[in-house]
């Protein structure tokens, strides 16, 4: 009897349900991350808040004129600055992911961002990054066609070949920064929330992880090496064909038309690649940490702020095109102010 009771009383009691520990949840995910940036280097902070602001307003006029005059003079309707305005905007909203938080961290002693922005600014800034990496491969391909088939270019890159590169390469970048961020953020964090970065990046973020990384960081490299290294060498394929083409162009003024409009591209290509590779391939290092933050602004902030004047300092016809735009601008006024009363 005494076991059947004892078996009974085990069988028939009621579950006992352990309260929920909200403790529990702030331990696995912060609800805000604070951002260290150059936080031990107290001085960098206004230098670094002047030349944030001066790049993003930089960033933010360049990139919108480029949109604007691809879009109002017709003579720019061609394929070229079709992808010119693509990155255009991508520079806008990949500069405004990050760039406003770090202007308002500078400026402040608390310096944190709630974990709802962190993941936005994850993916977008992902995202964007990978989106970039795609479509410069795109603009190598027209660079390609236009110097090495240059017959046939209107019909290859016709308007839905364009559509179709610019939406793959949006569609692609997007698709990676879901896959990305969701596996960055399942790691638990077991309370970590110092992020040592300007902003929420997937490098800084794995390591607050207090679980083994391995696998992330191998998953990290491959798809680095699937956005960076093999877009590059297609590029670095394209442009060895365009040398050889230029160099059977018999006037020199041919080449030097032939050049420009590539110099630009190889410019842009050179410094986001550059150090996107520095910062995502290189394996990681205490000393490199603080050179790995240097190297992200770079990517981050100053390359979409020189986008612009490189294309416009470089090419002919966005600079006919300012010009022109400016013309019609002073010449509506003129006429607005001669209209009698």
């Amino acid at each position: 009897m005494p076991l059947l009771n004892c078996w009974l009383f085990f069988y028939f009691r009621e579950p006992r349900v352990e309260p929920f520990n909200m403790n529990k949840v702030n331990e696995s995910i912060p609800w805000e991350f604070i951002l260290l940036g150059f936080s031990d280097l107290p001085w960098l902070e206004f230098p670094l808040f002047v030349v944030f602001l001066v790049s993003y307003i930089l960033t933010i006029f360049g990139n919108l004129a480029i949109i604007l005059v691809s879009h109002l003079d017709s003579k720019l309707h061609t394929p070229m600055y079709f992808f010119l305005t693509n990155l255009s905007l991508l520079d806008l909203c990949y500069t405004t992911s990050t760039v406003p938080q770090m202007l308002i961290n500078t400026c402040s002693t608390r310096k944190v961002i709630s974990y709802g922005g962190c993941v936005a600014q994850l993916f977008i800034f992902l995202a964007l990054g990978s989106t970039e990496c795609l479509l410069l491969a795109v603009m190598s391909f027209d660079r390609f066609v236009a110097i090495c088939r240059p017959l046939r270019y209107s019909v290859i890159m016709h308007q839905r070949l364009c559509l179709q590169l610019a939406a793959a390469s949006w569609i692609s970048g997007f698709s990676n920064s879901v896959l990305q961020s969701t596996l960055t953020l399942q790691m638990p964090q077991c309370g970590h929330k110092e992020v040592d970065h300007f902003f929420c990046e997937v490098p800084a973020l794995l390591k607050l992880s207090c679980v083994d990384t391995t696998a992330n960081e191998a998953e990290l490299f491959f798809i680095s090496v699937l956005f960076l290294l093999i877009p590059l060498t297609l590029i670095l394929i394209s442009y060895a064909f365009i040398a050889q083409a230029v160099l059977r162009i018999q006037s020199a003024e041919g080449r030097r038309k032939a050049l420009g409009t590539c110099g630009s591209h190889l410019i842009v290509v050179s410094l986001f690649y550059g150090t996107a590779i520095y910062m995502y391939l290189q394996p990681p290092s205490p000393a490199s940490k603080d050179r790995g933050k240097m190297v992200s602004l770079f990517y981050g902030i100053i390359t979409p702020m020189l986008n612009p004047l490189i294309y416009t300092l470089r090419n002919k016809d966005v600079k006919g095109a300012f010009k022109r735009l400016v013309a019609r601008v002073f010449l509506i006024k003129k006429k607005e102010n001669d209209r009698p009363c």
